[in-house]
Parts: structure tokens; sequence; C-alpha cells
């Protein structure tokens, strides 16, 4: 997907309030998008940009229905126990573009993201922590019943 003059504009204004909110500082809003990262076609290449596979962990929670009666706007979201994370992450398996979503937390965030999420057919969501440098993950599957990704 190219972006649009409107879309650049839109997440420009949104960094310069996070940022002017003290909320983000200028770095973050500068390294919080590696657009690249969001364009790869497969799990293990989003993986790879995120930095390697996860070990599984109990401490992450995958926020997301069982049944999503439509796939063009599913409402997802993560949390993690985890001591110092810093980063999570959104994938949807069967996207054509797994990596949906990435979130850079400061220090002292509560680790709890939500969003909502376009899924083109039933498939497994995967939050992925990074907390004290290493990868966790956990999964959760959600069944769609009217695709939103071309479906």
């Amino acid at each position: 997907m190219k972006a649009t003059r409107r879309q650049a504009i839109k997440t420009t204004g949104a960094m310069a309030t996070l940022v002017s909110l003290g909320l983000v500082t200028q770095s973050q809003a500068q390294a919080a998008v590696d657009r690249a990262s969001f364009e790869v076609k497969t799990m293990a290449d989003a993986l790879k940009a995120i930095g390697g596979t996860p070990a599984t962990s109990d401490q992450i929670s995958v926020v997301s229905p069982d049944i999503a009666e439509n796939g063009a706007v599913v409402p997802v979201g993560a949390s993690s126990k985890l001591a110092d994370t810093t980063e999570i992450y959104l994938l949807v398996e069967k996207n054509p573009t797994p990596l949906a979503a990435g979130f850079m937390l400061p220090a002292g965030t509560v680790a709890d993201v939500q969003t909502r999420l376009k899924m083109g057919q039933s498939t497994n969501v995967i939050a992925v922590v990074k907390a004290g440098g290493k990868l966790y993950s956990a999964t959760k599957e959600t069944k769609v019943t009217l695709g939103g990704c071309g479906g």
C-alpha cells in the first residue's frame, strides 16, 4: 500500500501531538516505526524483522474475540506481566502482511495495548513482547465470519 499525503499528515500530526504532550520523546517518535517491517509477507520474515523467534510465555495475554463477526474491525490487544517490557507487537498469522501493529513502551508504562485490526480469515493472533532484551509470545485463535482483508 502506498502512503498518501493525507496519511503522512495524519501520522506526523499524531506523533507531534504525543511529543508535545511529553508522552513520547522525539527520538522515540522517529524510531517508532520501521515501515519495511510492516511490509513483509511471511510470518518468518515478520519475526525476523522484530528480532527473532520468541519463547512462549504464560505472562502474556492476548485479548481477541473468539468469534469476530466482521474481519474489517477486530478489537485486539495484549498485556504483559513481564518486568521491563519495552515493546509489544501484534501479528496476524494469515494476513497478507502479518505484522499488524507495534508499540514502544517508555519505562514505567503499564504493558497493556489495544487496537483494531483487519483480518481476512480465521487465524491466530500472536502477541510478541520484548522484555529484558528477550522476546516472548502468546497466541490466541480468532474465528472470522466476514473477511476484512479482501474477503
